[in-house]
């Protein structure tokens, strides 16, 4: 689910192009696989549509306005600029959370809020969907070189984090891709995956617990689980496979009742986090020359014939 000033930009596209929403600059997509709105602050994908055939859909046929929405959720307030955008796949980078080497740098890392360019698209193959290579437009990390990489088709999306070390000591990263997906009711989402899996519980001061039986979502929660299984959302009406790599974290989170300032009530219960991530848990220390890629790759759940 997207803002409605964003659905009439992506439906006014045909093709590629750049377009200004909310004081930001936008790549979007509209092609016979699907739909793609990428921010240029932060690299972060807004909204994801694919357009895979369905029983009684033509192949590469385009699913009439509102039959279905998209797989991640924007909130239909956000922040002015330079303020983050809530929703979508934000880059958490350096470092997850407020785990700042010094205590003292932005929530989740300078990524997240710092212009980006667009360094290639490639759609060379027509109709099998596109991939972006993005790159900031100045240096966030004095050793630290990130960048981003987004394929997407009618099948399933991929985001791709990779960091390069090019400095001269070991350094400690942590970091997240903080995919807020569109669920029809947050109450009535399980995540599949996870049972028995030891997690750190933020509500409950990082207390350790092990999940008992598969995920349910009764109201706030806050966990880190040390896992690096794939896992399904389900949300009722629709099955997400999430799977992942470079990531021995993944963290589940929805505030409940107690919604941040940019969400309003009526869109409170209607996303959900599950992120790919390393954090406390899972640190990555890299040394000079290094790299690490962290990546999400989210799809419709594989069905038997």
């Amino acid at each position: 689910m997207i803002p409605d000033t964003l659905r009439q930009l992506v439906d006014a596209t045909d093709g590629q192009r750049e377009a200004d929403w909310q004081g930001r600059r936008l790549l979007l997509i509209n092609a016979d696989w699907g739909e793609l709105a990428i921010s240029l602050q932060g690299a972060q994908v807004l909204h994801f549509l694919p357009f895979a055939p369905e029983a009684g859909r033509a192949a590469g046929a385009r699913p009439a306005t509102g039959t279905e929405d998209g797989w991640l959720w924007v909130t239909p307030t956000p922040q002015p600029m330079p303020g983050a955008i809530r929703g979508g796949i934000p880059l958490c980078w350096p470092w997850f959370a407020d785990e700042s080497p010094d205590g003292k740098g932005p929530m989740h890392g300078p990524a997240r809020t710092a212009a980006w360019r667009v360094e290639a698209v490639d759609d060379s193959v027509s109709g099998s969907g596109v991939e972006i290579h993005l790159s900031p437009e100045q240096r966030l990390h004095d050793q630290l070189v990130p960048n981003a990489v987004v394929h997407a088709n009618g099948q399933r999306l991929s985001v791709e984090l990779m960091t390069r070390h090019t400095g001269t000591t070991p350094v400690k990263l942590t970091g997240a891709l903080h995919t807020y997906f569109a669920v029809a009711d947050t109450h009535q989402c399980r995540v599949e995956g996870l049972a028995g899996a030891r997690y750190l519980d933020k509500l409950e001061h990082f207390a350790e617990h092990h999940q008992q039986g598969e995920l349910g979502i009764r109201g706030s929660l806050d966990r880190i689980y040390q896992s690096n299984r794939p896992v399904i959302l389900d949300d009722g009406q629709r099955r997400l496979a999430i799977s992942k790599q470079g990531s021995d974290s993944t963290v589940v989170w929805h505030p409940g009742d107690d919604l941040p300032s940019d969400t309003p009530a009526t869109a409170g219960m209607r996303f959900l986090c599950v992120e790919t991530a390393c954090t406390r848990v899972d640190p990555v220390w890299l040394v000079p020359d290094g790299q690490h890629l962290l990546s999400t790759t989210i799809g419709r759940e594989a069905t038997s014939a």
